[in-house]
């Protein structure tokens, strides 16, 4: 078989690897969107090295836009062949592509009016809302740990990576005339102790792994020490500032993890008085399909429902979903937590709260995830004493903090504790993605270091045969 990388090769974005088998069926190992570097994310977007129309499945490990955005580009112009994923990622995938095409054709209707004033001709949408929709007829939803024949040569299982909800290491077995060849891709590796899923399990033994590198280079306060960070933000920005609390977060994941911490808080009675709002139409409908899969959920959180029903729920929560409604909350004047997405900070409703709050000092914006270099949020993080938002140039006079256990993917010690499930000396080949190219020469040194050799690093477009 061959291996090509079309995404997510010494970077963290756009996650698409593609299989050639010998038996000449094209298999695509996840299939995402570049984000988050502006005009050349767009080119990249269209440019597609492949034919979509040549792809026979698509294996995706998770819902994230990075690994699964580009599934509605591809279906538009040709790809008709079977998605293949968890329950879980299915009905993620079904309001996160969705919400993608209507961002695409949004900004394609702003980008067209740049366009016509300079005398040029308007441009289609990456794909529309109803490309999304359509495509997710293709889909077929699989449970954790069950062996599934996807054609007489390939068979492909997913393991829970505790990452996300459903996402999961894609375990592929291809019978080609040499044997059964057994490849692994670990889409993205979550932390050993998540605050609301159960925790990365073994997979099986592997002759060829793909894994990610996002943060190979680092290690990650625990949980409980970031949840007193949380409170101790909480605190300064809305008790003593009297204050905003502006929290950037990805609609899945990390939101319900943010509140699921908040309402640990309140349930200890050591939230302050202070309104908390999720402001996302798809934070909110990413919450209640969080509410259909507790078979997702670790012990504490079964056990917590014993008591509260409801996790993702209390007394000063409210979730918005209107235009109205969000534009409200910037008239508020006193103390706040307003959740919003996107967590990188480049696009959604967050971005209008941060420019009605980012010159104040009594206010905060509060990371909590991975945020690409090129990207906004990555400018704030670095101390820039100005940005620039919707165009306007505003000082950066809040306050910046960052809590990094928030983010869904284990630090380089967690996932090379996680790749231990494999014999070394089993692995013929080991290849790292998704990871900043400087990361990710560390991260392999320290696998090295740990018995694992023949990795490689491979560039955009490399192929390599095995």
């Amino acid at each position: 078989m061959k291996l090509t990388f079309y995404g997510a090769a010494r970077e963290v974005t756009g996650s698409k690897v593609l299989i050639e088998t010998e038996h000449g069926k094209n298999i695509l190992l996840d299939c995402g969107q570049f984000q988050g570097k502006g005009l050349e994310t767009e080119e990249q977007n269209r440019a597609v090295a492949f034919s979509p129309a040549s792809i026979d499945h698509i294996i995706l490990s998770h819902a994230h836009i990075d690994h699964s955005g580009l599934i509605p580009f591809v279906y538009r112009n040709g790809f008709n062949g079977s998605v293949v994923c968890t329950n879980a990622t299915r009905d993620l995938c079904s309001i996160m592509l969705a919400d993608s095409g209507k961002i695409q054709e949004h900004d394609t209707i702003t980008f067209n009016k740049k366009r016509a004033k300079k005398g040029l001709p308007p441009v289609e949408p990456l794909y529309t809302q109803a490309d999304a929709v359509a495509a997710m007829k293709l889909f077929i939803s699989v449970a954790y740990d069950r062996k599934f024949r996807i054609d007489e040569f390939t068979t492909v299982k997913f393991t829970n990576t505790g990452h996300m909800l459903g996402s999961g290491v894609v375990t592929l077995e291809l019978k080609e005339k040499d044997g059964i060849k057994r490849l692994a891709y670990t889409g993205d590796i979550g932390r050993p102790v998540n605050r609301i899923l159960k925790s990365p399990e073994p997979f099986p033994q592997a002759d060829f792994l793909i894994t990610e590198s996002t943060y190979g280079d680092r290690l990650h306060p625990s949980i409980e020490e970031s949840d007193e960070e949380l409170y101790r933000v909480v605190q300064r920005t809305c008790v003593e500032k009297k204050g905003k609390l502006i929290i950037p977060a990805f609609s899945v994941g990390r939101t319900q993890e943010v509140v699921y911490s908040l309402n640990n808080l309140y349930n200890a009675g050591r939230l302050p008085k202070v309104d908390i709002y999720v402001d996302s139409p798809l934070s909110v409908n990413a919450t209640n399909i969080f509410r259909m899969h507790p078979d997702c959920f670790n012990d504490d959180v079964r056990e917590l429902m014993l008591t509260d029903p409801d996790p993702f729920g209390f007394n000063s929560l409210f979730y918005n979903t209107s235009v109205e409604g969000s534009k409200s909350l910037n008239e508020i004047k006193g103390p706040v937590i307003i959740i919003s997405s996107s967590g990188m900070m480049e696009a959604g409703r967050v971005k209008h709260h941060l420019a009605n709050s980012i010159s104040n000092p009594a206010n905060t914006i509060l990371a909590v995830g991975y945020c690409a270099p090129s990207t906004l949020g990555a400018r704030i993080l670095r101390g820039e004493p100005e940005v620039s938002i919707h165009g306007n140039k505003y000082p950066v006079k809040a306050e910046i903090e960052r809590i990094e256990s928030y983010s869904g993917h284990g630090d380089y010690r967690e996932m090379a504790d996680y790749l231990s499930c494999q014999d070394p000396s089993l692995l013929r080949k080991v290849f790292l993605v998704h990871g900043e190219y400087e990361t990710q020469l560390t991260y392999r040194s320290y696998l090295e270091k740990r018995g694992i050799s023949a990795i490689e690093i491979p560039a955009q477009g490399m192929s390599y045969t095995l």
